[in-house]
Parts: structure tokens; C-alpha cells; sequence
């Protein structure tokens, strides 16, 4: 139980905390200015508090339900990523392999299965679904389509599902639990993305990759990697067992990897031609715009800890 555990409760009323803060400082804004259009400010800020709330249920209540919750985020992913691109008819009878290995990937993770977690759909999945289009017998797109699944699978099953690993590693941080982890991966994901976007409207003028991202800029990623490094080196030790240095380490590791993230999904909608992959989250879009980061952050930050720690 999560309660066993001070540092994650704190962290998780700090997150109350800021949120209400959020809340309260958007009325106040509406009172100062009636006319403002705060809808979408709203509605954000609403779908934070279900989100929010959903999250630190299921870590209250145990490791089962944190894993079910993930796989089922996954599922969700998956959905939307398949419902945005094309795919060929024929292919209909594959996709439901790519579900099945939801529930089988996270059973690896459950039982602490570490090799099989790691290379199943790397490996497993990555053979076997050429193999079954081969059977089907339609040539025409093979090649597209087949890459497509695979990197589906990937983003939205591989890499969501890091973040229920977590939950099974053993403790070193005995004061903050598997939990500390989680919830220092998803604070500072979430943060680095905030911290981009204030540093750039702040003082963004040259941008990066305007064909992707026109608003992303040079000061906003500078500024948004210094934040998160500092914040790294202050929280790591309080959530995670990486000492402060190390802290500094992850901070890079989740802020680089965070807007990279950013911009592969970005890159995905550009070439589909769509602005949101969805509409789940009033606010936000689907799920892939809110974990875009966070497909990338989860495997490296993971990886950076086990390699250190287990």
C-alpha cells in the first residue's frame, strides 16, 4: 500500500495542492476579466483533476490495479493510434494481435519477468506480425503496413508499459516506494512540458523545427531542459534512490526525451493532416497528445534506473 510509503502521499497532496492552485488562479481570472474565453483553460483544468484523480487511485490501492490501469491505458493508445491511420482491410484480422499482446505484455511485467517484458514485442511481435500478413496473402502495401503495426505496438503497448514496471520493482527508496518513481516520471514529464512552453512564450524566437513544431524554440527547449535538470537534482533523492548528481542526470534523460517525444507524435499528426489524435480529453485532444512525452520518457528513465539499481 502506497501509505506505507510518506514521501509519495506528500508528493501526491503537493499535486493536489498545485492543481487547486490552478483551479482557484482561473476563477480569479474570470472575475478580473468576464470576457475572457477561458473554456479551453477550463476544460484542461478539469480533465487534470479526472486524470489526476484516476492516477492516484490506482496507485493508492495497489500494484494489481496500477497494472490493469496502464494496460488499459494502453489499450486506449492503441485504439486511437489505429483509428487515425489508414489500414488496409485486409489487415483487420492482424490488428487483433496487436491487442492481444496488451494483456501478455503486462503479464510479464506482473510476474517480474524482466527478460520477456523487454523483448516480446520487440522481438516476438516484430516477427510474428509479417509472419501472419504473409498468410493472408495481400502483397499490395506490405511493407508500409506491416511498419506501421510495429511501430503502433510500440508506442502505445512497449513503451506506456514501462510505467507499470514501476510498480513491481523492489523498493530502494524505502520512504517513497515504486510509487516515488512513477510519480516522479510523470510530475517531471508533465513539468518539462509546462516549463517549454513558459520559457518559449517567454522568450522564444528562434525556433527548431518549424515544419514539425513552429512554436517549439530554442530558448524554450534550453529553458525547459535547465528547469527540469534542477528540479531533477532537488526531487530525485526524495522520490527515487538516485542521489542528487544522478538526479541531475535523469532531469537531462526525461527533458531531452520528453520533447522528442513531443515532436515524433507532432510529426504523426502532421502527415495524417489532423490537429488532435483524438477527443477522450476535453482540452487535451486523445490520449497519444497527452502522453506523447511520455512514450518516450518512460523506457529511458527506466532503463536508466534499472541499469543503476537492479
Amino acid at each position: 500500500m502506497i501509505s506505507q510509503y510518506p514521501h509519495s502521499i506528500k508528493a501526491m497532496i503537493l499535486i493536489m495542492a498545485l492543481l487547486i492552485i490552478a483551479s482557484l488562479s482561473r476563477i480569479l481570472l474570470k472575475i478580473k476579466k468576464p470576457s475572457n474565453d477561458l473554456t479551453e483553460l477550463k476544460l484542461r483544468t478539469q480533465s487534470w483533476w479526472w486524470m489526476i484523480a484516476l492516477i492516484f487511485a490506482s496507485l493508492y490501492i495497489g500494484k494489481t490495479t496500477t497494472i490493469y490501469f496502464f494496460a488499459f491505458l494502453s489499450f486506449l493508445a492503441l485504439k486511437e493510434f489505429l483509428s487515425i491511420t489508414p489500414v488496409r482491410q485486409a489487415d483487420r484480422r492482424v490488428i487483433f494481435w496487436l491487442y492481444l499482446a496488451i494483456p501478455i505484455q503486462y503479464y510479464f511485467i506482473s510476474i517480474n519477468w524482466y527478460d520477456m517484458a523487454i523483448i516480446f514485442i520487440p522481438v516476438y511481435i516484430f516477427l510474428f506480425i509479417p509472419i501472419r500478413m504473409v498468410l493472408i496473402g495481400k502483397t499490395e502495401g506490405f511493407i508500409r503496413s506491416a511498419g506501421l503495426m510495429n511501430f503502433a505496438v510500440m508506442l502505445t503497448v512497449f513503451c506506456i508499459s514501462h510505467l507499470a514496471y514501476f510498480i513491481v520493482l523492489e523498493p530502494k527508496n524505502t520512504q517513497a516506494g515504486p510509487a516515488g518513481l512513477v510519480l516522479f516520471l510523470l510530475f517531471m514529464t508533465q513539468f518539462n512540458d509546462v516549463s517549454q512552453y513558459i520559457w518559449g512564450k517567454s522568450f522564444g524566437k528562434n525556433k527548431i523545427v518549424p515544419k514539425v513544431s513552429p512554436n517549439k524554440t530554442w530558448e524554450g527547449f534550453l529553458g525547459g531542459v535547465s528547469t527540469i535538470v534542477l528540479v531533477g537534482y532537488f526531487l530525485a533523492p526524495y522520490l527515487t534512490p538516485l542521489s542528487s548528481r544522478q538526479g541531475l542526470i535523469a532531469g537531462l534523460i526525461i527533458s531531452l526525451s520528453g520533447f522528442f517525444g513531443d515532436l515524433v507524435v507532432s510529426s504523426v499528426k502532421r502527415d495524417l493532416h489532423i490537429k488532435d489524435t483524438g477527443n477522450l480529453i476535453p482540452g487535451h485532444g486523445g490520449i497519444l497528445d497527452r502522453m506523447d512525452s511520455l512514450i518516450y520518457t518512460a523506457p529511458l528513465f527506466f532503463h536508466f534506473i534499472y541499469y543503476l539499481y537492479y
